[in-house]
């Protein structure tokens, strides 16, 4: 059976690029195309994480509110980027902020039904944790070496 749908899109984008036809389909039902133009926030901190966004064009920043100083971008993901890992985790709250830098396409997946997915097929959750815990520990890793950066750059 051929490949229709969002499933293209998704097996187009880094994280899901090589899975299953048969997972691809059941995330595929979660998923929906957005657009959001240069400035608009996609969340803020505090709100229910119930959203993950694959970006196929354009610029998204991770920002945080510092007191005093306003907001403070400490991330920027591009085409192939994942934003929001705060739907794996309870209690299910963004961290931080997110806003597109330019204009946004994305995939945006309804969390929860996601999350639901993957606790009625654990094969299926166990393929798509998989795929999250690389860019997990990417995430991880760049905001290091940013901040690593930023005191760099101070001292």
């Amino acid at each position: 059976m051929p490949i229709h749908g969002l499933e293209p899109l998704l097996n187009a984008h880094p994280l899901f690029r090589g899975m299953p036809e048969a997972f691809l389909k059941a995330v595929a039902g979660c998923a929906r195309n957005v657009v959001f133009e240069a400035g608009t926030p996609l969340f803020h901190e505090g709100e229910a994480a119930n959203d993950i966004f694959l970006i196929r064009e354009g610029r998204v920043s991770l920002e945080l509110d510092i007191p005093g100083a306003g907001p403070r971008t400490f991330l920027t993901e591009g085409p192939g980027g994942v934003i929001g890992l705060s739907w794996l985790v309870p209690p299910y709250v963004w961290t931080f902020d997110a806003r597109a830098r330019s204009r946004v396409r994305a995939v945006d997946f309804d969390a929860t039904c996601l999350r639901d997915k993957c606790d009625a097929d654990p094969e299926l959750g166990y393929a798509v944790m998989k795929r999250f815990m690389p860019v997990i520990v990417k995430r991880l890793h760049d905001t290091r070496l940013q901040m690593l950066d930023l005191y760099h750059a101070k001292g």
